[in-house]
């Protein structure tokens, strides 16, 4: 699991870089974002984790890789900001789609 910058994910977590933030609007030097429309947010995957155990003890591998483009859920992962960048982290099972 490849990983361009210092976060890595861990167990079955994904770390999603946001494509162009839309919907926010800047006014000189202050961003304004659009809080008014509920809409999924498109992102790369950055890091990956290796996957995790289930109950049972079975290893699950990951399925997405670095690079990937995905649909993420309104709600669900982590916004978290790391040396001047926004990032998602969340687990795997919660990305709603993968772009081809």
């Amino acid at each position: 699991m490849e990983n361009t910058n210092n976060l890595e994910a861990l167990f079955d977590a994904v770390i999603v870089k946001p494509l162009d933030a839309e919907g926010e609007t800047m006014y000189g030097s202050i961003i304004v974002p659009d809080a008014g429309k509920d809409r999924n947010e498109k992102g790369t995957i950055v890091s990956v984790g290796p996957g995790t155990h289930t109950v049972t003890g079975t290893f699950l591998e990951t399925v997405l890789k670095v690079g990937d483009v995905v649909v993420l859920p309104t709600a669900g992962f982590t916004k978290v900001q790391h040396d001047g960048d926004d990032y998602y982290i969340g687990n795997e099972k919660s990305i709603l789609a993968k772009i081809n």
